[in-house]
């Protein structure tokens, strides 16, 4: 990114003057989603989407359970014993956290709320593919529930899909369509 740019991103309301020093090491790692049926959640993010369980971690005594996916293309790097799988976990960027409350898959309809409707709130999360037509024909044969498809609307380049909970996730390319 030119310095013309970053500068003229620095004169946006709200955006500090600069980076405080003390955030140096920080980095964006996980997003947490509240999911009624795990073994659906996990199917959807580890088999349509290729994520890894890295973690899970119960809770029985709290009634909750916690799953750790991330994109990885070598596991051979996730270390064997919790311990490190916890602080290797901990480094990594684009973390998915699922939370299930146990008891809720036995709930009838919706237990969440996805944030895309009245009253708004969270909104969606995104996986970038290389190729977003051939990944969109792929949810297509896996019959997988679409928000807004690429032929949708006026933003032709990226789709909406939906997960077992009705969360939302955008997909897009690095590279503009042909």
């Amino acid at each position: 990114m030119s310095a013309d740019s970053l500068a003229a991103l620095a004169q946006v309301p709200g955006v500090a003057a600069g980076r405080d020093p003390a955030t140096r090491d920080f980095l964006f790692n996980h997003t947490m989603l509240r999911v009624k049926d795990p073994q659906a959640s996990l199917d959807f993010y580890t088999r349509v989407l290729g994520f890894t369980l890295v973690r899970k971690n119960d809770y029985p005594e709290n009634g909750f359970s916690l799953y750790f996916l991330v994109h990885v293309d070598d596991p051979s790097v996730i270390p064997e014993d919790d311990a490190g799988r916890k602080a290797w976990v901990a480094r990594q960027r684009g973390v998915l956290e699922l939370t299930h409350n146990h008891g809720t898959e036995k709930e009838e309809g919706v237990v969440y709320h996805d944030g895309n409707s009245d009253p708004r709130g969270f909104g969606h999360i995104c996986v970038t593919v290389p190729d977003v037509v051939a990944a969109c024909e792929r949810f297509e044969q896996l019959g997988v529930p679409f928000q807004k498809r690429l032929t949708d609307g006026r933003m032709r380049e990226i789709a909406f899909i939906k997960d077992p909970d009705g969360y939302w996730v955008e997909i897009i390319q690095p590279t503009p369509l042909d």
